[in-house]
């Protein structure tokens, strides 16, 4: 791209030079929590921003196939909340309001990680973990409530309009309409694809003559099911939730987590060839299963309140459209459509606001024209620490295929220090507090290395912690 078509591009995405009013039409594909946060950040930059869904929005919270998870645990993490409400102030409030549950780590969990109990110390981060259809029609009822908003339902995007240089909008056709019906272009100045994991965006870039991105993947063959319940009336439970995190000597995991209404979201997890079953029985002998009997009594006094849904598109899958390349201006991905991760670790829902704070900042910044390429590298770079995460767990999994499986000889020591991390981080407070700021998003791997935490993981012992599920949290007392 030249020096004046990157400015022509950062005008495209910036406000009036001259301090106006915002000006230009966006479209967003996608009506999933990463495409209704983009659509409210762009509505701070242009006159008008169309929001594209497949899908019909049920009015009130209710399951949609247009996100095909919605139907499992979710969780926002506590980064995630914390970019969602400097996009939308309040809303955290409002999701309490609604009976989302708000669960400190580890004090409220009964873990078990690296062949160990988590002792319950007090907490050092929290989680909401309101279902997916709750949380999505809570963020929805705030977004399209922008007057810059309007929406297009049922509608499903064919194509990009333009031409390799530049995208100048969409093609578009009523989802069910005759084969062959030539689809009508919604003409834009930007359009952001948010339409997740199965994005065709690389395919219709190429047929305008651009280079579709490279993919990277990695797939565990990890599989899982869920189902919702209601505790046993014998007593309340004695912890706010249960987590079997799998690894590559124990590869059955399992969530237990509050969510509203008093009901409580169960979710079984799998490798190839040990997927949980759909049947209500076989989901319950599968908890018997896992490490400890915990989850499974637990179910055993439990109420079934839904069917038993099963999923398999774990794979991580990530699009390097920040790479150079042979592409049109004019256009940004975001969301699953840039960067897909195992659900299995719970990332998805924060990093979708983590992704639109970072839309909001590079469109913002004073010192750079925000370029399409400037600003895809920003919504890039907020995606990143999840995935190395992500895939850096599950690279590690027996039997996980993909591009993106070889490791390097860099990473042997990298994996070591993890390991002792994950060793401690069970029974020591300061290198446990210092890996969940990692996991949560708060804080970047690199904190893991600081003096305090390196002390811990390179010359402490490995710490005591429970032989048994602790069925209650510590107190001054009873600590070690």
């Amino acid at each position: 791209m030249t020096e004046s078509d990157a400015q022509q591009d950062g005008r495209t995405l910036s406000r009036r030079a001259d301090g106006g009013s915002p000006r230009r039409h966006a479209v967003v594909i996608g009506g999933g929590l990463a495409g209704l946060l983009a659509a409210h950040v762009l509505a701070e930059h242009a006159d008008r921003v169309t929001l594209v869904e497949r899908d019909r929005f049920p009015e009130e919270p209710a399951s949609r196939s247009g996100v095909p998870q919605d139907r499992h645990v979710h969780v926002m993490l506590e980064s995630g909340q914390n970019a969602l409400e400097m996009l939308l102030p309040g809303i955290n409030a409002e999701l309490r309001e609604l009976d989302v549950p708000r669960l400190g780590m580890p004090d409220d969990i009964v873990q078990w990680q690296a062949g160990r109990w988590y002792r319950r110390t007090a907490a050092t981060t929290h989680i909401l973990t309101g279902s997916r259809p709750l949380t999505d029609w809570a963020v929805r009822r705030r977004v399209l409530s922008g007057p810059r908003i309007e929406v297009v339902e049922g509608v499903e995007v064919t194509g990009l309009a333009g031409d390799a240089r530049r995208v100048r909008g969409v093609r578009l056709r009523d989802r069910g309409a005759v084969v062959g019906k030539e689809p009508r272009v919604l003409e834009a100045d930007l359009v952001v694809d948010a339409s997740g994991r199965s994005s065709r965006a690389p395919a219709w870039l190429a047929a305008l003559g651009a280079e579709p991105p490279h993919e990277e993947l990695l797939d565990s063959g990890l599989a899982y099911a869920s189902a919702v319940y209601r505790a046993s009336r014998d007593g309340d439970s004695p912890f706010g939730g249960v987590y079997v995190v799998a690894n590559a000597t124990q590869p059955l995991g399992a969530v237990l987590l509050p969510i509203e209404d008093d009901r409580w979201f169960v979710t079984l997890s799998g490798m190839r060839g040990s997927e949980p079953p759909t049947d209500e029985a076989g989901f319950t002998e599968f908890a018997a299963r896992l490490p400890h009997p915990v989850l499974h009594e637990w179910l055993l006094k439990a109420e079934p309140v839904s069917p038993v849904h099963g999923f398999r598109k774990t794979a991580n899958l990530r699009r390097r459209y920040d790479r150079p390349g042979r592409r049109p201006a004019g256009f940004l991905a975001t969301g699953e459509a840039l960067c897909a991760f195992n659900p299995v670790y719970g990332q998805g829902m924060s990093v979708a606001a983590l992704s639109a704070l970072a839309l909001r900042e590079a469109l913002s910044d004073p010192r750079r024209v925000p370029t399409t390429h400037r600003v895809q590298r920003a919504l890039f770079a907020a995606a990143r620490p999840a995935w190395d995460i992500s895939a850096g767990a599950d690279k590690k999994m027996p039997g996980a295929t993909g591009n993106a499986v070889g490791s390097r000889t860099v990473d042997r020591p990298v994996d070591w220090y993890l390991h002792r991390v994950e060793q401690r981080a069970t029974g020591n407070p300061v290198v446990g507090a210092a890996f969940r700021r990692v996991l949560s998003l708060s804080a970047p791997a690199t904190s893991l290395f600081a003096p305090s935490v390196a002390r811990a993981v390179l010359f402490g012992p490995v710490p005591w912690t429970p032989p048994e599920p602790p069925l209650e949290p510590e107190t001054d007392a009873t600590a070690r």
